[in-house]
């Protein structure tokens, strides 16, 4: 059968619309076969939550790599899934780690170039360069000879790299004991030292801490690799990410949005960060106490056990409060918890309850985040 006619749920999901999805599930709607419309529903959800993102990350001996590894996992460095870290080089294998919510986003600990297992030469082969969708450069000081070498050989195989400074709150308090000291002048003058630019087509660095991501030039690295990846991994990488600044929140509540009758509001919970574990690791990342991020948790689902009992208690907590329609006649479908639940809701109420669900759940990420930098939790 030719690509063009398969139905949406079997493309490649890099060719999946927006269009595919509605038309091939209103049909079933309009004859009333929830259940076939249930099932394509899951199909895509289930192409969608395995899209591969495959994150390299390498740089010397001490740079960091662990450790940031860590950050973007939302793990602090003692967790027993973390990547293990040390003043002399842990990284000795290509190691694999899954990002806790979503096993589809995985980051590669790659061992330094140049080092006896690692040739310079052999090196894009011996770590099998090619089921990789870009790789991170990680330095603690200045890029060596070697990292310039192999972003050249990286830039010869078609991939993308960003080079990225850690550890720069180590330096910013360093410069500090200087007189005159001034923090734009600083950054600057690190990003300037630590790249030499021969050979290298236009290479950016990006200052970070791998203790507070929500500081310096992270955020302007997300933008940079949401703009460079194709348009089917944006959502991969954006759903990973931990929620560093209010704008990231609400670019998840967007994607989200855009398609909020596909998603289910378990994803919505996973996606911000609000299911048990996530709270608990950030909890222990950020140092903010387990149950002072529960006290500025509002929405009824957020840190909970997700159960069909608990949807339809609140879904009718919310129709007797007259915050939804009241429920109406004929079947329509809602994903609730992982798959499409039937229910007697009329689609305005189903989208209703659907964003309803969304904002609370949005507003309590917000609050999270703002409650962890100690500002005021209000929304």
């Amino acid at each position: 059968t030719n690509a063009g006619h398969l139905p949406f749920y079997l493309l490649p999901v890099e060719e999946i619309t927006y269009e595919h999805e509605v038309a091939a599930v209103k049909d079933d709607l309009k004859t009333n076969d929830t259940a076939a419309a249930a099932a394509k529903i899951q199909e895509y959800l289930d192409k969608q939550n395995n899209v591969p993102l495959n994150i390299a990350i390498t740089g010397a001996s001490g740079a960091g790599k662990s450790t940031f590894i860590n950050a973007l996992r939302g793990l602090s460095d003692d967790d027993e899934r973390a990547a293990p870290t040390g003043v002399t080089e842990t990284t000795v294998e290509v190691k694999e780690y899954s990002h806790p919510n979503y096993p589809n986003v995985r980051f590669w600990d790659l061992p330094g170039v140049g080092t006896p297992n690692f040739p310079s030469d052999t090196y894009l082969e011996r770590v099998g360069f090619e089921k990789f969708d870009f790789f991170i450069i990680i330095s603690a000081s200045r890029f060596t000879e070697n990292d310039m070498n192999l972003a050249k050989e990286i830039q010869k195989m078609k991939k993308k790299f960003y080079f990225v400074r850690a550890r720069i709150d180590n330096d910013k308090n360093a410069e500090k004991r200087k007189k005159d000291c001034s923090e734009e002048k600083t950054l600057e003058k690190i990003r300037q030292d630590c790249i030499g630019r021969q050979g290298i087509k236009s290479p950016q660095v990006f200052l970070v801490s791998s203790f507070e991501l929500h500081l310096y030039d992270f955020s302007l690295l997300h933008e940079t690799l949401e703009r460079d990846l194709p348009a089917h991994k944006r959502d991969a990488l954006l759903f990973a990410m931990p929620n560093i600044n209010l704008e990231i929140i609400n670019k998840k509540k967007e994607a989200f949005q855009s398609k909020i009758k596909y998603w289910a509001v378990i994803d919505y919970v996973a996606g911000f960060g609000l299911d048990k574990p996530s709270l608990q690791r950030f909890s222990a990342s950020s140092g903010v106490p387990y149950t002072e991020l529960l006290n500025v948790l509002k929405s009824p689902l957020a840190a909970v056990k997700m159960t069909k009992d608990l949807l339809l208690k609140v879904l009718s907590q919310l129709t007797s409060t007259g915050a939804l329609m009241a429920l109406e006649e004929g079947s329509r479908w809602i994903p609730l918890i992982g798959i499409p639940l039937a229910m007697s809701l009329s689609f305005t109420t189903t989208y209703r309850a659907l964003n309803y669900f969304l904002t609370e759940l949005a507003d309590d990420a917000q609050r999270v985040f703002k409650k962890a930098l100690g500002l005021n939790t209000s929304v």
